[in-house]
């Protein structure tokens, strides 16, 4: 079994990143059509604002479906808030309707295709730490903080994960963003 080299976690044989500090784990020698030849990584970790770029689009896109939806409701309803029992005004904690709605188009995109639109996009994926697509499990815990606390989810993520560039809720679901392999 390898150990990292940076903080002697023991690392699974797949493992593309230490499960423990998130360095990367180094490339090993392997027989290949020309002797001696490496076979590098091939994860690259997203950098912030490629992600930040894709949840922007993702925001727009779904906001504009989510308004729409708001509009439709103050003529069947006369309330353009659907659930008054959480303020609409407060940013990023959207504990409502469209709170809902972005947190099941995230876990459904990203569950199924490893990606929503705004991923697509920038070139980006959510993938586990060695680098395999995630089940609708780890999509659903990784949403949560997205849709409902981004704040706190990022602050908490920048705190805790360290090299691996994770918000709080994908180091619990141990999942990372990375970037598609460019062709």
């Amino acid at each position: 079994m390898p150990y990292c080299k940076n903080c002697g976690t023991e690392l699974l044989a797949d493992a593309k990143f230490c499960p423990k500090c998130g360095a990367p784990v180094e490339a090993v020698p392997v027989a290949s059509a020309s002797a001696g030849s490496i076979v590098e990584p091939e994860i690259t970790l997203a950098h912030w604002g490629e992600r930040l770029i894709a949840w922007l689009i993702d925001i727009i896109v779904i906001g504009v479906i989510v308004g729409f939806l708001g509009f439709f409701s103050l003529f069947a309803t006369g309330n353009f808030a659907w659930w008054s029992g959480w303020p609409t005004w407060v940013p990023f904690f959207n504990f409502n309707f469209s709170g809902v709605i972005y947190f099941l188009y995230w876990m459904l995109m990203e569950g199924a295709y490893g990606q929503s639109l705004g991923k697509m996009f920038m070139r980006v994926r959510v993938t586990r730490l060695d680098g395999k697509p995630i089940s609708i499990g780890q999509s659903a815990l990784e949403s949560v903080g997205k849709a409902f606390l981004l704040p706190l989810d990022l602050l908490l993520g920048w705190i805790v994960s360290g090299r691996r560039r994770q918000r709080i809720f994908s180091y619990l679901s141990e999942t990372i963003v990375i970037e598609e392999r460019r062709k």
